[in-house]
């Protein structure tokens, strides 16, 4: 095993790519690997109420290339999620990750997500039937803010991950910003409250025996080893959305020096296989195509790219071919 494989096996949450709603089903995790060899993939969050009265195997179907692979549950009910944790479990998932940190309407409505950091002794329940129904066979882990409304201190915040670790949970994944449940939306509470990167600095240190992970306006690489001096890994956000190509930079930077980025065309061709596969199954190729608009961002000639592939890979009967016409009609583009 080389020094890089060994440091990946040995802390698999030295990269990772968040769990984002519309963001990353299974076919953005599927570009996602090709792109970034060793980070640990989220799905997007599933509820628990949907797992198991919905349907389940579509929500929780993936491609074993997306390994190692966290399912994200969103609930509080600790016997519901202890049933999801076993499925998810059973369906190769390896790791279980419980939503404390999604401030919507929709999981407010619900009395999960974010509102949970108002009740950590029902999260440590929810960890316990998240550990018993995984049996061992998946990492059970939390994501979380910093805070809520106006339980907002680093005694709270440190007193929460104190009282969720007791139950059983050692990894939490920390979006460094506090959340408000009401007066801000989803995405300004992803933009305006101030991230304090020094609180889960100092989390790490008060728990060493912790995996932490953070979260929240990570956009380069140089922050990234920055926060690693500190803390057992990073979780890229929306950035390796808006510009998925950065993953390849990260992973080389954070996971494997050695490792060479494959040129956008080359991956563009191992997903168009990918596509056909699924086109196959009956998939509309504009939910693959979609998550290969932004894979030229920054590029001369992305917008011509994006154009071109909205106006011929979008359409109901659109066809793989497509994306190939393309990648030709954006002869502008950089080579790679």
């Amino acid at each position: 095993m080389s020094p890089a494989a060994a440091g990946v096996a040995a802390n698999p949450w030295r990269l990772c790519i968040a769990p984002m709603m519309q963001r990353t089903d299974r076919h953005f995790r599927y570009l996602a690997r090709l792109l970034s060899p060793h980070a640990r993939l989220y799905t997007e969050m599933v509820t628990s109420g949907a797992l198991l009265y919905g349907p389940r195997d579509r929500l929780l179907a993936h491609d074993v290339s997306e390994y190692p692979l966290a399912l994200q549950l969103g609930g509080s009910d600790p016997e519901a999620l202890a049933t999801c944790a076993a499925i998810g479990a059973e369906r190769g998932y390896a790791e279980i990750n419980l939503n404390c940190g999604c401030p919507s309407d929709r999981v407010q409505s619900g009395a999960f997500g974010a509102c949970l950091m108002r009740e950590p002794h029902v999260v440590a329940r929810c960890v316990e039937g998240l550990t018993d129904g995984a049996a061992g066979r998946a990492v059970i882990s939390v994501k979380t803010r910093l805070g809520v409304d106006d339980l907002y201190s680093y005694a709270y915040f440190s007193d929460f991950v104190g009282v969720v670790s007791a139950a059983g949970c050692n990894v939490f994944q920390i979006h460094a910003r506090k959340a408000w449940l009401a007066g801000l939306s989803p995405r300004e509470n992803r933009e305006i409250p101030p991230l304090e990167y020094a609180w889960v600095y100092r989390l790490k240190q008060e728990y060493p025996n912790l995996i932490v992970i953070v979260n929240g306006g990570i956009t380069c690489v140089d922050a990234a080893l920055t926060h690693l001096r500190h803390v057992d890994g990073v979780m890229i956000g929306r950035h390796a959305y808006a510009v998925p190509y950065a993953l390849a930079a990260f992973d080389a930077a954070l996971c494997d020096p050695g490792l060479e980025a494959p040129t956008r065309a080359a991956v563009i061709d191992r997903f168009c296989a990918y596509a056909e596969r699924e086109r196959a199954n009956g998939t509309p190729l504009r939910h693959l195509s979609r998550h290969l608009l932004n894979l030229y961002q920054g590029v001369a000639g992305a917008r011509r790219w994006r154009r071109t592939l909205t106006e011929q890979a979008m359409g109901d009967h659109a066809e793989v071919a497509a994306v190939g016409r393309a990648l030709r009609a954006a002869d502008s583009l950089c080579a790679g």
